[in-house]
Formats: structure tokens, sequence, C-alpha cells
């Protein structure tokens, strides 16, 4: 692990060279409301700042995004899981979020005992073997999940943070595995290579970057960060993040299993973004804008778009 905080995380890969327009550029918020993609004025008017609402080709992006997804982690035969959204205090507690992030969730009043909506889907696929002793037969188990995610601290709004960069709610597909500890290196390599393979399929340029400590979750050992480029603020921003907790979590929830000798030891538990949308969307509409406004939808998507290869400008 890197000493120091984020000004010290290294960045260990990189994906494709920066694309290179012979046009002046648009960013996401101005390609998405001339296509027609997102309606953000309604979104403000029944909900408030921080959302936005999918429109016509918009939703179906985004929908065949998480298909995509979806169909990717069960050809390498992750089990599928549907989640509760309305989390106990206890998943908050093992997946190393509380106490001291308990005022960035949304919380239910007059809720006993209390509830909150998940902020990641990992939070509830960490607690499904909470209290449990797995069989050594039984690991590594590997699950993953879509969900929308909830989280309050989505709100510093600062210039490059405007559209879809950052909002209460957005779409998440994840990936959790429970292992024996020796064998969680392995599986931290392999969530590594499946967000990025994602992320290849798409043809974004995006770099992978190795976290710092003071820059990780305090209830993580190890984090590796996929962030996508977006060419109108000429930065990158995070769309997976890949993390190992070895026993933290699991020490937490009581997660066990029986090894070979028939002790019990704490599993180790991993998690990966696979993958985040709300960014991926935006990044796709600026890397792949074309110079009479349209935007070419990636390769990999365009079956799940009924055949349409490019967004075009709404009459």
């Amino acid at each position: 692990m890197l000493a120091g905080d984020k000004e010290n995380n290294r960045v260990v890969t990189v994906n494709k060279d920066q694309p290179i327009f012979d046009f002046k550029i648009k960013d996401h918020v101005e390609l998405a409301t001339s296509l027609g993609l997102v309606d953000y004025e309604r979104a403000a008017k029944i909900s408030g700042k921080g959302t936005w609402i999918y429109t016509n080709l918009g939703a179906r992006l985004e929908w065949a995004l998480i298909n995509f997804f979806i169909d990717q982690h069960l050809k390498d035969n992750y089990e599928f899981l549907l989640l509760p959204h309305l989390l106990n205090y206890e998943s908050g507690m093992t997946a190393g979020q509380f106490p001291k992030f308990e005022e960035d969730v949304f919380w239910l009043e007059n809720e006993s005992p209390k509830k909150f909506l998940l902020p990641t889907a990992e939070t509830a696929l960490i607690n499904v073997h909470r209290n449990e002793i797995l069989s050594l037969n039984d690991l590594p188990r590997k699950y993953f999940s879509y969900t929308p995610c909830y989280r309050k601290e989505a709100g510093s709004y600062r210039s490059e943070e405007r559209g879809m960069i950052r909002g209460y709610q957005f779409n998440k597909v994840e990936m959790v595995q429970f292992t024996a500890p020796e064998d969680s290196d392995d599986a931290f390599l392999e969530l590594m290579v499946k967000a990025e393979s994602l992320m290849r399929m798409l043809g974004l340029h995006y770099q992978v970057s190795k976290l710092a400590a003071g820059d990780i979750s305090f209830a993580m050992a190890r984090t590796f960060d996929i962030e996508v480029w977006l060419p109108s603020i000429g930065i990158y921003k995070e769309v997976s993040s890949v993390s190992n907790s070895r026993s933290f979590q699991a020490r937490r929830g009581m997660i066990r299993y029986r090894t070979e000798e028939g002790k019990i030891d704490y599993c180790h538990t991993l998690n990966g973004s696979g993958l985040a949308t709300s960014r991926l969307l935006p990044a796709i509409l600026e890397q792949n804008q074309m110079a009479d406004g349209s935007v070419k939808i990636p390769e990999v998507l365009v079956p799940y778009m009924g055949g349409i290869e490019y967004l075009k400008k709404v009459k």
C-alpha cells in the first residue's frame, strides 16, 4: 500500500489515448439535452437538485449499460441477487460505513428499528452471510446485484460535478466475493480484470489508480479505482472502485467458514463496481460525440439498443 493521502495515489494503467477532436466539443449536459436523453428541469421540479430523468433513448442507453453488465457477470458465473433497498443499522456497521458515515445516508423517520436507504449494493451484499459459518466448499461465493444507490453526501456541486456526475440517486451494478484468506489476493485481481474488461469493451479512455493509504476507506486494506476521462472538463472521474477488506468486515459481521481442519476462521470480503453508470453515460456522450452533434453508441451496446448505432439530435 502506498503511504500518504490522495496526492500519493499512483496511476498504474492507462487504456487508449485521450480522444482528439477537430471541432468544438460539448459537455454531457448539452449533449444529453439536445439529444433528448435527459430532462434536468422536470427532475428538479418533482424532486430537487442532484436528480435527473432519463428520457427516451437516454433511458434505453442507461438500461442497455445495466443489462450489458448483468449479462457479462452471469457469463462469469456470478450469482445475481436483487436486494432490499432498506437496511438495518447492523448492515451499516458490518460494511464499515457506520458509525463514521451515519450522516451520509438517508434514514427513514419514525422507523423502529432504524432503517436507511442503501448507499451501494455492497452494503447489502456484504451482509448476506452475516452471522453465518460457511463450508470451505462453499467458497468462494461470488455475487452481483443491480440497485439504485442513494447518497446524501452527493452535494458539493462544484462546476465539474454538474449534470449526472454527482447526484443523490444513481444506478450501479456491484460485485462481491467471500473467500478464504489465502484466496483473496487472487479474487482481487479477478475483480479488477472484470471491471477493466467492461471498460475496454465499451471502448472508453480510462486510467487505473492505486490508492494511497490516506485515500482508502478505513474498512479496506487495498483499493484500486478505475477513472474515466471526461473531455469537456479535462479530468478523470471514478466509475469503479475495487477493494479488499480482508477480514475487517467479516469480523464485524461474524462471517466465518470452517477450515479443512475443522477450525472456524473469518472469511475475506471483496467488492468491486461493475460498473456505476451515472459517470459512464456522460463519458460515452463526450468521448463518442461527432461534429454534427450526434453520438456513436459503443458497439457492444448496439444489440441492447435495438440496433441503433447513433444518438441523433431531436428535431
